[in-house]
Parts: C-alpha cells; sequence; structure tokens
C-alpha cells in the first residue's frame, strides 16, 4: 500500500485492536469510502487474540464479496486464493494459505452448521450489517450460540455506515462501539418531480439522458429491479448515440463477470452508464461515477402467512438507503445526486428498511434451525425474533413436505432437504424426484426455478427450458447450480427413467403458483 495516502480508519486500528483483546465482540460504524473493509481486516490478521487463526468475513452480497476479497488481496501484495480469498454459493477462490476469507449471505450459515466448533477461526466479521438479511441473522445467531457454548475465544466484529450501533451493542451484552471517519467528496442533492403515469424504468432513463450532456463522468442508476433495468437499458441504447458510452446493468443474478464489468473503472474519453438495483447501495465502489440518479424504489420479497405465498412488492426506498445511494456519487470527487420526486415525499420515508426477518417466508430458516436442533427460536439470542405468525406457516410447511415428524425434530428427509441448499419447497421436489428415479430432471427443475433470470423462461414452458438447459447461454447460472445440487447428494441415485411430467414433480409442492418457488 506505499505510495496511497493512510485511509480514514487507520486512526481507529489500534481501538479495534483493543477493543477485540478485551471483549468478545464490537461494533465498529464508519463511512463507507473509510477503508473498513479493504484495509482493517489486514490490519487484525496479526492480532495477538487471533494466534494465528482465520478472519472470516461476511459481505452480504456476491459482487461485493469478489470486489473486496481482491481489493483486500491487492491491499495485501499477493494473489488472489492466496492470504486472502473468498468463497460464495456457486465459487470459490481459496487455499491453504487462505487466513482472511469473503464470504457470502448463506455460506457463513453453512460453515457454522457443518462444523460447530469454526475450528482454524479466530474472528467473524459481519460487514454491512445494516442490511440484517435473513442470512446474516441466521449466522449471527448461530455464531452468538456457538460463541456461548463452545467457543468463548471467538471474537465477533460487526460493522456498518449506517447500522443502529446501540441496539446491537446492547443485544451484545454492552459490546464496545467504535465510531470512524470516512473520505468523501461533497454531493449535491436534486430533486426531480415525476409523473406517477410515466413507466419508472422510462422516466429515470429520460432523466440520464438529460444529464449526460450536460454532466462529467460515469453515471449510476437505481431502479428497483432486473425488468425495469432491462427496460432503461434498451431505452437507453437506442436513443444514447456516444459510442465511447458503455451501458452496463448491474442486479444480484447477473453473473459475476458481468456484474465485474460493472464494477471496474473505464479509461477516458470513455463514461459508463451503470444501472443497478440496491447491490449498488453500499460495499461497492465503482470507480469514476459522480452522478446518481435514484428512481426512489426498492424491491423487496414479502411474505404472507394465512396464503403461505411470497410475493415480490417494490416499495420506497428508506432513507437511510437514499442516503447510501447519494454517497455513490462522493466516493472519488464531488458529486451529485437527482432523485426522482419531491423533497417531502423523500421525507415522509421511513428511516430505516425493516429487517427480512419480519417479512420473510421462514420455512427454510425453521428447517435451517431444525438441523440445528433448535424447535423454539426463544432458545436463541435474536436482534428481532421471528415473529409467531411466519415462524408457525414455516414449521407447518416443514411438518407437510415431511421434514419434520411428530414431535418438531427433522426426518431424514428433512435432511436431504437441507444438503440441497434450496428453499424447502424446491428441496422437496429435488429429493422426491431423485427417489423416484428421476433426480437429473428433479435437479434441472429446481435449479431451473431457484435461477431468477431463467424464471422468464421457465414459468412459460418448463419442458420447453429442460430441453435447452444444456446449450441455452440463459441458463448458465442454472447448470452451475445443478452441478452443486449433483455434488451435495452423490448419495442419492440420479437415474433417469424418462417418464417424468414437470407437472407432477411441482404440483405438491407448488399447488397455486410457480413464479415465487420459495
Amino acid at each position: 500500500m506505499s505510495g496511497r495516502p493512510p485511509e480514514p480508519i487507520a486512526p481507529l486500528i489500534p481501538e479495534v485492536l483493543s477493543a477485540l483483546e478485551h471483549a468478545s465482540c464490537a461494533v465498529l460504524s464508519a463511512p463507507t469510502g473509510s477503508g473498513k473493509s479493504t484495509v482493517l481486516p489486514l490490519a487484525l490478521l496479526d492480532a495477538p487474540f487471533l494466534h494465528g487463526r482465520r478472519i472470516v468475513m461476511l459481505e452480504p452480497r456476491r459482487v461485493a464479496a469478489a470486489a473486496v476479497a481482491a481489493r483486500l488481496a491487492e491491499n495485501h501484495g499477493d494473489e488472489l486464493g492466496s492470504t486472502v480469498g473468498y468463497r460464495m454459493r456457486l465459487g470459490r477462490k481459496v487455499s491453504g494459505a487462505t487466513r482472511l476469507e469473503v464470504v457470502t449471505e448463506g455460506v457463513l450459515a453453512r460453515m457454522i452448521q457443518h462444523d460447530p466448533e469454526l475450528s482454524g477461526a479466530g474472528l467473524l466479521i459481519f460487514d454491512e450489517f445494516h442490511e440484517r438479511s435473513l442470512a446474516a441473522d441466521l449466522a449471527y445467531v448461530l455464531a452468538r450460540d456457538v460463541q456461548e457454548s463452545l467457543r468463548p475465544d471467538l471474537r465477533m466484529l460487526f460493522m456498518s455506515a449506517t447500522l443502529d450501533c446501540g441496539k446491537v451493542a446492547q443485544a451484545l451484552g454492552g459490546a464496545p462501539v467504535l465510531i470512524g471517519q470516512g473520505r468523501s467528496f461533497p454531493v449535491a442533492v436534486h430533486y426531480r418531480p415525476r409523473d406517477p403515469r410515466i413507466d419508472l424504468a422510462i422516466d429515470a432513463a429520460e432523466t440520464v439522458l438529460d444529464l449526460y450532456p450536460r454532466e462529467t463522468g460515469s453515471m449510476l442508476l437505481f431502479l428497483p429491479g432486473e425488468a425495469e433495468i432491462r427496460r432503461a437499458e434498451a431505452y437507453l441504447r437506442e436513443r444514447l448515440r456516444d459510442p465511447d458510452c458503455m451501458i452496463l446493468p448491474l442486479y444480484g443474478k447477473l453473473d459475476l463477470s458481468e456484474q465485474r464489468r460493472a464494477v471496474l473503472p473505464c479509461r477516458p474519453p470513455a463514461r459508463k452508464i451503470v444501472i443497478a438495483t440496491s447491490i449498488a447501495e453500499s460495499s461497492l465502489t465503482i470507480d469514476g461515477v459522480r452522478i446518481v440518479v435514484d428512481s426512489g424504489f426498492t424491491r423487496i420479497s414479502a411474505f404472507d402467512p394465512a396464503s403461505g405465498l411470497t410475493r415480490l412488492e417494490t416499495v420506497p426506498v428508506s432513507q437511510a438507503a437514499a442516503e447510501q445511494r447519494a454517497g455513490r456519487a462522493g466516493r472519488t470527487e464531488p458529486g451529485a445526486v437527482w432523485r426522482l420526486g419531491s423533497e417531502v415525499e423523500h421525507l415522509r420515508r421511513e428511516a430505516m428498511r425493516p429487517p427480512e426477518i419480519r417479512n420473510a417466508d421462514l420455512s427454510g430458516l425453521a428447517l435451517d434451525l431444525a438441523v440445528w436442533g433448535v424447535r423454539d427460536p426463544a432458545s436463541l439470542r435474536w436482534l428481532d425474533p421471528p415473529p409467531a405468525a411466519a415462524w408457525r406457516a414455516g414449521r407447518e410447511l416443514l411438518h407437510r413436505l415431511g421434514a419434520l415428524d411428530a414431535e418438531g425434530l427433522v426426518t431424514p428427509h428433512g435432511k436431504a432437504m437441507h444438503r440441497t441448499g434450496l428453499a424447502p419447497r424446491l428441496a422437496h421436489m429435488a429429493v422426491r424426484a431423485a427417489e423416484l428415479g428421476q433426480g437429473e430432471t428433479g435437479y434441472r427443475l429446481a435449479a431451473l426455478l431457484d435461477a431468477a433470470d431463467c424464471r422468464r423462461f421457465a414459468d412459460r414452458d418448463l419442458e420447453h427450458a429442460l430441453r435447452r438447459f444444456d446449450r441455452d447461454p440463459a441458463f448458465f447460472q442454472a447448470r452451475k447450480l445443478y452441478d452443486t445440487l449433483q455434488n451435495r447428494q452423490r448419495q442419492t441415485s440420479c437415474r433417469e427413467n424418462h417418464h417424468y411430467s414437470c407437472g407432477a414433480l411441482l404440483a405438491p409442492v407448488m399447488p397455486r403458483h410457480l413464479r415465487s418457488p420459495v
């Protein structure tokens, strides 16, 4: 790191070391761009309390995990996969020399389930903990359980720019709170009233077209989801004729190589317009961006315990998320943000987004905890306990699928479902298909429906999609998941009798809908 100015987090490093030396948990609040994700973990590698053990750092999103791991490796001065590596659902880059491992949602929970003592790990870092995904909350309660029962020497550090530090510190028994400084540039905030009769994606794209010739640098446009991103992308490609401009989508299910294209810098005179979901709110620095256009909306999953169905809802972003989005414009130079809507609308929004556990389908969480040996969630130390109605609905579904017995204990079938890593409905379908001699079809169908970027094909003609499974580029992620499922279920025969019906396989678990398999 020679030749670079010290990161803003540098003066706080001795305090973090001291806090973790004397306490099992600590909470750190520092602005984006401070170096808390890309500098601090390296400074902790030689901490005396680690005794040479590994650091495992949770990053909520794939693209962030890969980007943060790459920057950490660069800052350390060696190859990715050596001292610093990463592990995610469908990929890993680690070695026997790896001492700092960046992992994604769900991976940390599975690491704990497979090795309850977390052998070789001395520190868990929960980065961007304000996002409070269901997977992060699960990893949190499992890690706390391990810390209290098996590993009192295990340290945990919770980091974010917008975390409710007081609440987390209190839940951790009065853990020390450290406040860091950032390095950011001023961001001018503008509001652009919009006509609700105009499609949101087109209105946002028109804003980009209006600003593009008047501003310099690259631009970042926030939209709720993939459908809006694709509409805006097509609209801009048709109307923006600058040969030096790259228009790049960025969303969670996009192939990792395509996500990296959106994040990497471009050389002048090239400019880029990145059209992203909330994936770009935090953790990532998209080099060169100095203009942000914020549609003001995001997409979340909402679970209805009465019907047992999960649906996607488009909702206004919180004020905290809007501030995170605006901050993208001031990471490397002064910038500006244009928010669609009025300032009054912005001020009426909720301060922070509620954690996912309050609105999610909890059947997967209930299965994870059943495998862990927990029937009553009150026995664990939650930041926000699972809502009773959603918890009951999740357990009832597991009973119907045969994953839990009459006593509420996990069955062999439930353990086989859990090994797939799929949501319970799809997991049951895949395991049952294998038992019926239709394993190849069951795993392919499960992979197809799990990969959100493939659902637009699959929900129209599943059997036609399956026939194209091996050759259609759109099914690349689904094929990777299929390979993973085969590896996880090696002990189950994948014999294929070819007398299958997609409807017959899916009907027992999805009698009312196909589009939301969880």
